[in-house]
């Protein structure tokens, strides 16, 4: 059974961060490890706010450490990071990182660079998107981008799917082995589905799925994206499987949630799916 460290958000209600990627890592088969960033009591788009706090400064750190005493931390396969409560936290990600992959060479670091919504704007601490941009992507195995961080991450703004595909080729000239694009927002080819890229040394690929109307369009889903990317790659998937794996089951996630016309994921109603997903639409290869 393959370990994975998942350092991001945590919402004690609904699902974001940690909250929306640990059950599906587990379901699909992980041992998975949650640290917490933040704890809050609610995601941050209700308009009634939320409480909660910041994680104090140097907690990742002796966290990881705690685990390297105990000899658990050289039998972690994978670290995957998310929302950052400060760019102090990345600091310590990227100190965590370095430790791992000294006592297993072989672990990789799977980072989804949080830092905003496409339709929304960043809504990071101050400091993060730099961090990310820099010290993050020079440490990362596999980086998940929405377009918003693509553009920041590459420094170039991205009108199409051909302008999407250079700039994730740009990062894995940079040492990247691949790059997922979890929404691709103006740059998509279509307006009838919603589509998300696979980029590698090998080329691109989309896959597709439906749009749902959403009332509110539900938060997580990009955190889910990367949590069972992960988990399909840590199970030995192919980098194209894994993806569509992956894609089927965020579908069947967001098709369940859109019938229970919920704001907030239902991923216990669609475990099934999670575990043993039922690939409807090959991803089709671009480049």
């Amino acid at each position: 059974m393959k370990r994975i460290i998942s350092i991001q958000s945590h919402v004690v209600f609904g699902c974001a961060g940690n909250s929306s990627a640990v059950f599906p890592m587990r379901r699909s088969g992980m041992n998975v490890l949650p640290i917490n960033t933040v704890q809050f009591s609610n995601h941050t788009q209700y308009a009634e706010g939320w409480k909660g706090m910041v994680m104090p400064a140097g907690q990742i750190t002796e966290l990881i450490q705690g685990l390297d005493n105990i000899g658990v931390l050289k039998t972690v396969d994978a670290l995957l990071s998310g929302y950052l409560g400060s760019a102090a936290q990345g600091e310590e990600i990227v100190a965590a990182v370095e430790k791992l992959k000294a006592v297993n060479p072989n672990a990789i670091y799977f980072c989804d660079p949080v830092m905003g919504h496409p339709e929304k704007g960043c809504i990071v601490a101050p400091g993060v998107s730099e961090f990310l941009s820099t010290k993050a992507l020079a440490v990362a195995d596999v980086v998940a981008p929405n377009l918003l961080e693509l553009e920041t991450l590459t420094d170039r703004v991205i009108h199409n799917l051909d302008q999407a595909i250079d700039a994730c080729e740009r990062l894995i000239a940079k040492g990247i082995k691949m790059v997922v694009v979890k929404h691709l927002a103006r740059s998509a080819t279509s307006t009838e589905e919603f589509e998300i890229l696979l980029v590698t040394t090998q080329g691109a690929w989309l896959a597709y799925r439906p749009l749902y109307e959403f009332e509110k369009q539900p938060v997580g889903v990009g955190d889910l994206i990367s949590g069972l990317m992960l988990a399909n790659l840590m199970a030995g998937f192919e980098p194209l499987t894994a993806f569509e794996r992956t894609n089927a089951s965020v579908d069947a996630v967001l098709a369940e949630t859109f019938r229970q016309k919920s704001y907030e994921l239902q991923l216990i109603p669609a475990q099934d799916a999670i575990a043993n997903p039922v690939i409807a639409q090959s991803a089709k290869r671009v480049k």
